[in-house]
C-alpha cells in the first residue's frame, strides 16, 4: 500500500532553520520521492518505508531540538503525480 505524507517540522526555539534543513536533507537522502515547498515536505512511497523513514529521522530531529512539533497528514494513496484541474 502506497501513502502520501505531508510533514511540517516546527522547532519552538530561536535557532530553527538548521534543524529543519537537516531534517529535510535526511529525508532527501532516502530512495523515496520527496517534494518540498515553502510550507511543508511531502514523502511518497510504500507505507512501511515511509513510516520507518519518518520515525528514524524525526527522532534524530527531535533529539537536536529543545522543543518542537511536527504536523503530519497521511493520505492512503500515492498523490505525487497530482495536477490541479482548474
Amino acid at each position: 500500500m502506497n501513502i502520501s505524507v505531508e510533514l511540517t517540522l516546527s522547532p519552538l526555539q530561536d535557532q530553527f532553520e538548521e534543524p529543519v534543513i537537516a531534517f529535510i536533507k535526511s529525508l532527501r537522502a532516502s530512495e523515496l520521492r520527496v517534494i518540498e515547498n515553502p510550507l511543508s515536505t511531502q514523502v511518497y512511497g510504500p507505507y512501511d518505508q515511509v513510516m520507518n523513514l519518518i520515525q528514524t529521522h524525526l527522532k534524530e530531529a527531535f533529539e537536536s531540538l529543545d522543543n518542537g512539533l511536527l504536523f503530519m497528514k497521511i493520505v492512503k494513496t500515492d498523490r505525487s503525480e497530482y495536477e490541479p484541474h482548474f
